[in-house]
């Protein structure tokens, strides 16, 4: 007996998912609900037949709604949380699995309807009227039976359907609009403005991938938050710059990840405003008489920072190398600006005071900074026009401002026994003498292979060096960018180097490619253009399996971004195990990653510590630790299936271990042996000999 509440929502429920009930739609809906892609292929097929430009704009456009929508939906779900029937009524008949997703709205409706809308829009352009109208019938009936089979099946509520209907219908009208005003920037060569909707669309998309959580903070992200509670003038391996712009965005977002990865947009956006104004000024002096190619040239620049994966990475996640980007970025522009036109003139001393400003800045957040110095002298002494710049003032101003900028550090490390250099020496492998690794160094080419992909990297390559005989601008470009590359080339001999070490001189390839592309692009065959075309939808690829591996159905082992994934479970564990055990306790861990992580997503950010077992220095061993916190329980956590370290053993009274594993469809993700320590009897300090 249905047992009927009165509600009209629950009332029309019942009524399809039972009073509707037959064999026929038990076989039938399933199969629909599960494979709507399936139901548009023909009328794809049909815009194919008519025709293949229309086809192409079909697929894209609807593509696009189709992101777009579904991160909406995604979002009000999490917003609403509104259950699933069958998670609050009785008797519900599930035809197909019973998801964890909230119920409102339903995205299947959202997205059939914004991806039917776009076929639709592009139907109406084909001259065939039985066809408009056959196909546009067919599309609406197949939105209602999709929208329907939520409900039979037993996964949605009619007014969930409805919803994601209204969802779907007006996202995708807004893609649509979007579309047509593009397309009229595109026809009035109005590239700039188009430019500017572009770079917001992204940094809109992802302000929501960071909203979603879909992945969680990065080791290095969490540790860089732990220094931002404790505010100093420099830290142990990198210098203050990354604790100060997380502290501004956490001041403004709360301790959220959002909080921590909100400046990595606004940092990559504006990076791509001064790629683009660089690119564009230089360009400006080759293409005087077509005002249009400068903002090409520029627009593509701005654009390969966005979408090479190397670059996009850092818009979502926020390392050093995100404000790092920035200030070099911004430096390039600004040392380009501030030379141009000597000896013809002076300059304005204000461009040098800027950049001074800048370079400093950027030291203070990565010390690979000091490549600019180095390219910046290589390229002044092999210009022969510029060299007399060396003996003006106004440059070593602006060098003597950047150290000022920088000083925290020096003073810092004066104050610590100069560990930040004893460390930078260790990462570099100076102990490690003259050692050459032919394997490292094929490592370091696979790698950059990766990030950047193969076909752009090569281009980028051709670009700088056919570019650089043509005027003192590319050469410009050369000395920011060879040597930095050639550096980590040579060093990877020596031992390992990190993928993203040589990002800097990637920076100004950007710009030469940009203006390689459209100076050539009427003399490129079809076979340069369709290459081109084939590394721009490379590096998309890439970076869309970046953002969403599990779609790609990557496995753990071979996916990079494991290691952002799975911190979420264990803070809720050790929250759990925290509310258990008797008070006072601390937590605690051998490796700063994990105690980093623990002091995020464990309920509270209690302050966490990370024990000595052998292991090199790290920032918690200038902290103040818990060795003198005698009487106090302790959760200690560290990787995989392991027993206590020994040199903890006799510190507690008694200790239980729990092995806790995170899955991700049904792939062991991580594994932690969480232990519960009980009366701790204090210990002495133990400081690493490794930096």
């Amino acid at each position: 007996m249905i047992n009927i509440t009165g509600n009209l929502d629950t009332t029309l429920f019942y009524l399809i998912n039972h009073g509707l009930s037959n064999p026929l739609f038990d076989a039938v809906m399933p199969f629909i609900t599960k494979r709507p892609p399936l139901f548009f292929l023909p009328v794809l097929l049909l815009i194919f037949m008519k025709n293949r430009r229309l086809a192409l704009y079909t697929l894209a456009i609807s593509l696009i709604a189709l992101s777009i929508t579904d991160a909406a939906t995604n979002l009000l779900k999490h917003t609403i949380e509104r259950p699933r029937p069958f998670m609050e009524l009785k008797d519900v008949i599930t035809l197909v699995g019973r998801g964890r997703s909230f119920s409102m709205p339903s995205a299947h409706a959202s997205n059939v309807t914004a991806v039917a809308t776009v076929f639709m829009y592009f139907i109406i352009q084909i001259e065939n009227r039985f066809t408009r109208i056959a196909s546009s019938v067919y599309l609406i009936l197949l939105v209602l039976t999709i929208a329907f089979s939520r409900i039979y099946v037993g996964v949605h509520y009619p007014s969930d359907v409805l919803v994601g209907f209204l969802l779907g219908l007006l996202l995708s009208v807004s893609v649509l609009i979007l579309y047509d005003y593009s397309r009229k920037m595109i026809e009035q060569r109005r590239y700039e403005r188009l430019g500017i909707v572009l770079l917001i669309l992204l940094s809109l998309f992802r302000l929501y991938y960071i909203q979603m959580g879909i992945i969680d903070l990065s080791p290095d992200e969490a540790h860089y938050w732990e220094w931002s509670r404790r505010l100093d003038l420099s830290y142990y391996s990198k210098g203050p710059a990354i604790a100060y712009i997380i502290r501004a965005g956490t001041l403004l977002f709360g301790n959220t990840e959002m909080g921590i990865r909100f400046p990595a947009v606004v940092l990559l956006f504006f990076s791509s405003v001064f790629l683009y104004y660089l690119a564009k000024k230089i360009s400006g002096d080759f293409f005087p008489t077509d005002s249009r190619k400068p903002v090409v040239a520029g627009l593509l620049s701005a654009m390969f920072l966005q979408v090479i994966p190397l670059f996009s990475a850092y818009g979502v996640v926020l390392t050093i190398d995100s404000p790092f980007i920035f200030f070099w970025t911004a430096s390039l522009y600004l040392f380009y600006k501030a030379q141009k036109d000597w000896p013809v003139r002076k300059g304005d001393t204000k461009l040098w005071l800027m950049l001074g400003l800048t370079t400093g800045l950027g030291v203070l957040t990565k010390y690979t900074m000091a490549f600019f110095y180095l390219s910046a002298l290589l390229y002044l002494l092999t210009e022969k026009e510029k060299r007399s710049l060396l003996f003006r003032t106004p440059p070593w101003i602006a060098l003597v401002l950047s150290i000022i900028i920088s000083s925290p550090i020096v003073i810092w490390n004066y104050k610590h026994n100069w560990v930040t250099f004893l460390h930078t020496a260790g990462q570099a492998h100076l102990y490690d003498g003259l050692t050459i690794k032919p394997l490292r160094l094929l490592e370091f080419v696979g790698s950059q292979l990766g990030v950047i992909t193969p076909i752009l990297l090569i281009m980028m390559l051709v670009a700088i060096l056919r570019l650089k005989s043509r005027d003192s601008s590319f050469r410009l470009l050369f000395w920011f960018s060879i040597p930095t590359l050639l550096f980590f080339l040579l060093k990877s001999l020596q031992g390992k180097v990190q993928a993203n070490w040589a990002l800097p001189g990637y920076i100004s390839m950007l710009v030469a490619l940009g203006f390689y592309i459209t100076d050539k692009w009427k003399v490129f065959n079809r076979y340069l253009k369709a290459t081109f075309l084939t590394g721009v939808i490379m590096a998309l690829v890439v970076t869309t399996a970046a953002h969403y591996p599990r779609a790609f159905h990557i496995p753990p082992r071979y996916d990079p971004t494991a290691r952002l994934r799975g911190w979420k479970p264990l803070g809720k564990e050790v929250s759990r195990l925290v509310k258990k055990m008797e008070q006072p306790l601390f937590i605690f861990s051998d490796r700063y990653q994990i105690s980093s992580e623990l002091a995020f997503y464990v309920e509270g950010n209690p302050t966490t510590y990370c024990v000595n077992t052998g292991r090199r220095m790290n920032q918690y061993d200038i902290w103040p630790g818990f060795y003198d916190l005698a009487g106090y329980n302790a959760i200690f956590v560290t990787w995989g299936n392991k027993d206590l370290p020994r040199i903890l053993r006799d510190r507690f009274e008694s200790y239980e271990k729990r092995l806790f594993v995170v899955k991700e469809k049904g792939n062991i993700l991580r594994e932690y042996s969480i232990f519960l320590c009980y009366g701790f009897k204090g210990m002495e300090k133990s400081t690493p000999r490794e930096f």
